[in-house]
């Protein structure tokens, strides 16, 4: 199953979380590996994208809230290396959108 490119992936996710240095579970220096800065968000955002549009997701959970899945590849940086990461997405109950909750690297 692919994900709808018409998910929604919120600014605050990408800018105020993942490029933000973190004590617990912080990604931004994963992310810095590739070039993702707070400088550059819209560049994150454009590779989760291209991700969500070329690879299939696979169903993880479901929840009062809805169906999770999950989607596994690589993120093309900006300064040309790759990240193996995973991403998790949640199809809301109705099943007419989806909503990116977050990526993480694959180990």
């Amino acid at each position: 199953m692919r994900i709808q490119d018409t998910a929604i992936i919120p600014e605050e996710k990408i800018t105020r979380y993942l490029l933000v240095p973190r004590i617990k579970d912080d990604k931004s220096k994963f992310l810095a590996q590739a070039g993702f800065t707070q400088d550059n968000p819209e560049e994150l955002l454009k590779a989760i994208k291209q991700l969500v549009m070329t690879t299939e997701a696979v169903k993880d959970s479901k929840n009062e809230y809805g169906i999770f899945y999950i989607i596994e590849g690589n993120l093309q940086g900006v300064n040309g290396h790759e990240l193996t990461v995973v991403t998790v997405w949640l199809q809301s109950k109705d099943g007419e959108s989806f909503r990116f909750i977050t990526l993480k690297p694959k180990k």
